[in-house]
Formats: structure tokens, sequence, C-alpha cells
């Protein structure tokens, strides 16, 4: 990933949501991981497509992700970077397909949990994302600012994010629910 821009910050969209279930039974990776597809496509309608998990050809747990973002198919590739049960960091080289053509971004997503009380604890979903010099070269093609692109992003990622966030943490409220009925 050595054209990815990590100086430009495209977007970034932080929410949290309160999880019912103690945080010893959270299980954020096992949970990520094991998504069934309609589960993800649960957890942001109409925007979520489709979802998976597979792993690179080096053994490290992927998560492919299909969803819109504003006017943008994301077929995301988090490969993870951090897959802990409290703690993920998934990293991905994301395929875009916009109206006007396909680029790349990179996105960073991560997901945590923390203690609140021996019954509750806060899920905090964070995205990130951060053009390549590809997405850059598209935008001077389009004839497109990076400021304007920017703006864009960031309202239809805090957006997307503030309508999944809950959803996922109620997904993952249920997953930790059920471990803790074992």
């Amino acid at each position: 990933m050595s054209d990815v821009r990590s100086d430009l910050v495209l977007s970034q969209s932080v929410h949290s949501h309160v999880i019912n279930a103690p945080l010893g039974k959270v299980d954020l990776a096992k949970w990520l991981l094991s998504l069934p597809d309609a589960e993800y496509q649960r957890c942001a309608p109409p925007d979520h497509v489709a979802a998976g998990a597979t792993t690179t050809d080096d053994g490290r747990p992927m998560s492919i992700n299909v969803e819109m973002i504003g006017t943008g198919l994301m077929i995301q590739h988090y490969v993870g970077d951090i897959t802990g049960r409290d703690h993920c960091r998934m990293v991905s080289l994301s395929d875009v397909f916009t109206p006007t053509g396909r680029t790349r971004v990179q996105v960073i997503w991560e997901l945590s949990a923390k203690r609140i009380d021996d019954d509750h604890c806060e899920y905090t979903n964070s995205v990130t994302a951060h053009p390549t010099e590809e997405f850059l070269a598209f935008l001077k093609e389009h004839d497109t600012s990076f400021e304007q692109a920017a703006q864009d992003r960031q309202a239809a990622s805090s957006d997307h994010n503030s309508r999944e966030t809950p959803l996922f943490a109620g997904s993952i409220e249920r997953a930790a629910l059920a471990a803790l009925a074992v």
C-alpha cells in the first residue's frame, strides 16, 4: 500500500453506542470474522450489500464488505492488523465504484469496546479513509478538488457510521448475551 497518502484524511467518523452486556462476554474479532451475510445487511439497510470472512495468502484474518457510502459502491478488503476480543483494527485498500468510474482508497476500521460497569460496555466504531495516489489522479482527471471530495466523503461516511454503529452494537450485544447464556 505504498501509494496511500496517510498524510491526507479523506474522512474520519467515530460513533459509540452502549452494549447491555458485560465486556468479558464481548468478542469483537469472533463477531466480525463470523458475521453472517444477512446480519451484516441488517446492520445498515439498504447500504450494506454483502459480507464474508476469509484469510490473506499468508493466513491473516480478512473481512470482505460490500457497501454503499454516498454514491460510491465500496468493495472493502479488510485485513486484520489487530484482532482482539475488545479491539480490532482492520485495514483495507478498497475499490470504489463511482458514477464517473473506479478508483481506490485506504480505509481503516477500528472497532473497540470498553467497560462501563459489570453489565454494560461501550462500543466505538471508527472509520478513517485516506486517499491513494490513484484516487488523487482520479480527482484531477474529473476536475474535482480534494477538499470537495473530502467534504462529500465526510458527510456520507458520518451519516453511514451514525446509522450502522447502534445496529452493530445490537448485533454484538446479541452475540455476547448468547455467550452469557452458555
